[in-house]
């Protein structure tokens, strides 16, 4: 989108402002560089600028945002991003690549290199080394739930911002746990094994209802609490364990620790994140505390059980059964890969008998990828256009509501910098020769998040505040800003 002066005409500033750095984090930008020619962001110690953006046209009752050219806006999607998520960026006009696997990791140091935006799954692995050959990266999109994929702490200190879906595919999670308890408490599994295999073999020793059993949720957020609900509906009766107290659903009730919760349901399932405190949460120990005959289900992640002493647990006859859903290593993709080569216990659990294991496909519903897809994708698209960072796991939320046609000539201001005393009275001062309509800031950790909307601008008056703030920059190599958007 160009920048017109309040007469309307185009006096070739606009082309070469709509072209330039696309919220990078930069210490030099080149306002007639287009967002192929973003320098890499430094980290804290380092330089930078602002991000503005100019709303001098007329278009819509509430007008977008768009500091770009957006068909220069290079977008890579991996592991087979839903269709929702892929529409909802192409819209935008942007140049959207399309892959349905994930990438070795040297590969994708060599993609990565100049596309702004990425959206992955749970498979690619945005560790620093592949982020610091990220050069003109300024935001991850990460099409689930989890975020341990993601070096966060160093996106966040290079001015990238993280966004996941928290919540959209919880529904799909809680169902696949609730048809694995039935598949567990019947021996479904072996049965249908058999009777492929061509053995008719009708048993009902250990086999159960689960009507009037005992649930031992581990982790009650979106998952776990949706999951309480469907339980109680099929006749269970729900205990859960959480690191703080919270508000039970139904009669659910909460255990004052995780040993009275193992001593007491008759399935245990894991619904935690990926934290040190969660590592082998549920080991050797925890599995002597269970109840002899009892069951395990883990669809949080790979390493909060201790794959190995469950092994040993279940050849004991301690634990009856057992579903796992994700694991310590996973394959990048599909084929013959669960092997020793993977994880060395891989061919031992899959001896076992009355134990599911599934390629990590809780969320993996046609529902829950394409509600991911618009969450994920409409996150992107708020970001890059307008800067507004609600929803992101790394930076502060902070957004301005919308400016309406009754506002024309109008600027937004973003500076995203080191969270250090004296950064917002300099940029205050540059602000305040102007009229700020409205500012918000926040922090999280090291990270600064300034955002402004200056009224009464013109293309002169928003490359000054540019050049100035870029200027800031320079003085102050402490200070961490995010780089010009303009529209």
């Amino acid at each position: 989108m160009d920048i017109l002066p309040q007469n309307g005409q185009d006096d070739g500033i606009s082309e070469r402002l709509a072209q330039s750095s696309l919220g990078r984090v930069s210490s030099s930008l080149n306002l007639s560089t287009s967002p192929q020619g973003f320098s890499h962001p430094p980290s804290l110690n380092n330089g930078g600028a602002a991000l503005i953006s100019d709303r001098t046209k007329v278009a819509a009752k509430a007008k977008q945002l768009k500091p770009f050219a957006t068909e220069d806006i290079k977008i890579l999607l991996l592991e087979n991003v839903n269709q929702t998520g892929r529409d909802v960026l192409a819209r935008q006009g942007y140049q959207v690549e399309f892959l349905k696997t994930s990438l070795p990791e040297d590969e994708l140091i060599r993609k990565i290199r100049d596309v702004h935006v990425i959206g992955i799954r749970s498979k690619t692995m945005l560790t620093a080394r592949v982020l610091r050959e990220a050069k003109s990266l300024i935001v991850i999109g990460c099409f689930c739930i989890g975020t341990n994929q993601v070096d966060t702490q160093y996106a966040a200190k290079h001015g990238i911002a993280v966004f996941n879906s928290p919540f959209s595919n919880s529904r799909s999670v809680a169902e696949l746990v609730i048809g694995e308890i039935i598949v567990l408490a019947r021996q479904l599994g072996d049965r249908s094994n058999e009777l492929h295999k061509g053995t008719w073999n009708k048993v009902s020793s250990g086999c159960w209802e689960i009507r009037g059993k005992t649930l031992g949720i581990i982790g009650y957020g979106h998952i776990g609490s949706q999951l309480s609900v469907l339980a109680e509906a099929m006749g269970m009766s729900v205990i859960f364990f959480d690191a703080v107290n919270l508000m039970a659903l139904g009669t659910a009730k909460q255990t004052p620790t995780l040993e009275a919760l193992l001593r007491s349901a008759d399935f245990v399932t894991c619904h935690v994140p990926e934290l040190s405190e969660t590592k082998n949460m549920i080991g050797e120990k925890e599995l002597e505390t269970m109840k002899v005959g009892s069951y395990l289900i883990n669809a949080s992640r790979g390493s909060v059980v201790n794959i190995p002493a469950l092994v040993e647990a279940m050849r004991a006859g301690k634990i009856a059964g057992a579903a796992l859903d994700v694991y310590p290593a996973e394959p990048g993709g599909n084929g013959y890969y669960f092997l020793n080569d993977l994880n060395p216990w891989a061919e031992d659990l899959r001896s076992l008998k009355n134990i599911i294991l599934t390629p990590h496909i809780g969320g993996s519903t046609e529902e829950a990828q394409s509600a991911i897809g618009i969450e994920v994708g409409e996150s992107l698209v708020r970001y890059v256009n307008e800067g507004t960072t609600i929803g992101a796991v790394n930076m502060p939320e902070v957004s301005l509501r919308s400016v309406t046609l009754d506002e024309p000539n109008h600027c937004r201001v973003v500076y995203i910098h080191h969270n250090i005393p004296g950064v917002l009275k300099e940029v205050n001062e540059i602000l305040g020769d102007h009229n700020v309509d409205k500012q918000m800031t926040d922090s999280r950790d090291d990270v600064a998040y300034l955002m402004a909307d200056i009224s009464h601008v013109n293309t002169p008056v928003i490359r000054d505040l540019y050049q100035r703030l870029e200027i800031l920059s320079c003085l102050k190599p402490l200070y961490y800003p995010k780089i010009g958007r303009f529209c």
